[in-house]
């Protein structure tokens, strides 16, 4: 009984190492593509948005891009742009031709910003190595985030890592309520001139056209 007690203590305890071990790379990849991203000054991202729920049959893509500069972006998604100054957020719906304006900073807890997408998981989650898939020729490692929190409505995250680049290639998120989103990033550039209007909300502008302002 002895024996079998230490043989499975052993057990256990090379169970945890390996855990730990599989743990440890995975957050030190994770860590390179967070350095990686925050050397940039800027960023184009030209992304597909996929949302699927095989139960209700419920399988959407779209396409959108998005330009960062630290914590500005301009985000083009589904025919509405999106643009935050560091101060507020402009919601711009040509459909409705209505512009809302809303206070909010790039620290409030409830603004969920592109820049924050980029680094989300560097606080709040477990670790996991999982395997390597070649995609269009790419080595793409699959890492899997489980959030801490067990009131989180997902159930777990698995971010896709091109090997060579250190970019995230795809974020699939997995919700306990069945319904996956995916996004893909389809091109990806880096410190590219911008126009000193990106991040302007040209009030004037939308005036003429008879937009609503709402703020």
């Amino acid at each position: 009984m002895k024996k079998f007690a230490l043989t499975a203590l052993i057990l256990w305890i090379g169970i945890n190492s390996v855990a730990a071990q599989n743990s440890a790379k995975a957050k030190s990849l994770l860590d390179e593509v967070y350095n990686k991203v925050g050397s940039y000054k800027n960023l184009y991202i030209d992304f597909k948005f996929e949302l699927v729920n095989k139960d209700a049959g419920v399988n959407q893509e779209t396409k959108g891009n998005v330009t960062i500069e630290g914590d500005k972006y301009a985000l083009n998604y589904i025919g509405v742009f999106k643009m935050f100054d560091g101060h507020k957020i402009y919601t711009i719906v040509p459909d409705n031709e209505e512009v809302t304006i809303e206070n909010k900073g790039a620290d409030d807890a409830s603004t969920i910003t592109p820049s924050k997408m980029l680094t989300f998981y560097k606080d709040g989650y477990t670790y996991k190595w999982k395997e390597t898939k070649k995609i269009k020729g790419r080595d793409i490692q699959i890492i899997e985030l489980t959030p801490i929190s067990s009131k989180a409505e997902v159930s777990n995250i698995l971010l896709g890592i091109d090997t060579q680049t250190k970019h995230i290639y795809n974020v699939v998120e997995n919700g306990k309520n069945s319904t996956s989103t995916i996004i893909t990033v389809n091109s990806m550039k880096t410190d590219q001139p911008l126009p000193k209007n990106t991040f302007v909300f040209n009030r004037e502008k939308y005036k003429k056209l008879g937009y609503y302002i709402s703020e």
